[in-house]
């Protein structure tokens, strides 16, 4: 199955407008000739304004948004709306990453309503799913992640998953300079692909892409987009400068 692979920027809280700026006009000119690999960047909210007015509807670099409400709007202080998100011209949302579900309590149930709410609203929602190193060494992951796909993506139909993108982040290595190696994050891909054909049907799942997330480096990115299963990255540290950003989005184009 020949999956376009993505590639995008979760820059977490970081990055000012004037830095987003900076960081747009140089990355442009590195990934000028680079075809074959879809881009996304999910600056901070602060800064979605800015990058969508200089991306200009872009089809070679994509707009994400690094979390949103299930709610339509209201009362709902501090939140942010898929409809808020739509008028800025995002197309990718990171929903669950272990960040929010760990630090901010999210449940399956609910990024589960944020993945109806993002699928209604013309979002394409990056569903992340991960375990613990706790989980991990405990023999659990496989576990893990079928309750966490399941969970986040109960009633999603065949047809909707066309725009759903997973991000299989194990959790002991975001950010903490540990990478799964090329076999674990393989093998966590291949388990995930089949999770997905239980969920909908091994065609469709066939078609869906799976990043991988965990302290993606210029370094690892090859040899880890390389296997069979692996169609991008979701990259945390490594995507707040430009040139080891688009050394990796390199890694990603066809071969």
């Amino acid at each position: 199955m020949n999956r376009k692979k993505i590639v995008a920027a979760n820059w977490k809280m970081n990055m000012t407008v004037a830095e987003t700026v900076g960081f747009l006009e140089n990355f442009r000119s590195l990934v000028d000739e680079v075809n074959g690999v879809e881009i996304v960047i999910a600056p901070p909210f602060t800064a979605i304004a800015k990058l969508s007015e200089l991306l200009g509807g872009s089809q070679k670099i994509r707009l994400g948004a690094q979390n949103m409400s299930n709610e339509k709007s209201g009362a709902f202080t501090g939140e942010i709306s898929a409809t808020m998100l739509r008028e800025l011209f995002v197309r990718y949302v990171i929903l669950g990453h272990s960040e929010r579900r760990q630090i901010f309590g999210e449940s399956d149930v609910l990024v589960n309503k944020k993945v109806h709410t993002a699928l209604a609203s013309g979002l394409k929602p990056i569903v992340c799913v991960g375990e613990t190193l706790e989980e991990r060494d405990a023999g659990r992951e496989n576990e893990v992640l079928e309750a966490q796909l399941r969970g986040s993506l109960a009633a999603v139909t065949a047809e909707q998953m066309a725009d759903v993108v997973i991000a299989y982040e194990p959790v002991w290595a975001i950010g903490t300079g540990r990478t799964a190696s090329p076999e674990q994050a393989q093998d966590a891909h291949a388990h995930v692909r089949t999770i997905l054909g239980h969920l909908t049907n091994e065609a469709t799942a066939a078609k869906v892409r799976i990043q991988y997330g965990g302290s993606v480096k210029p370094a690892n990115a090859q040899i880890l987009l390389s296997q069979p299963d692996i169609d991008g990255a979701l990259v945390g540290g490594a995507s707040l400068e430009p040139l080891p950003f688009a050394e990796i989005v390199k890694a990603g184009v066809p071969r």
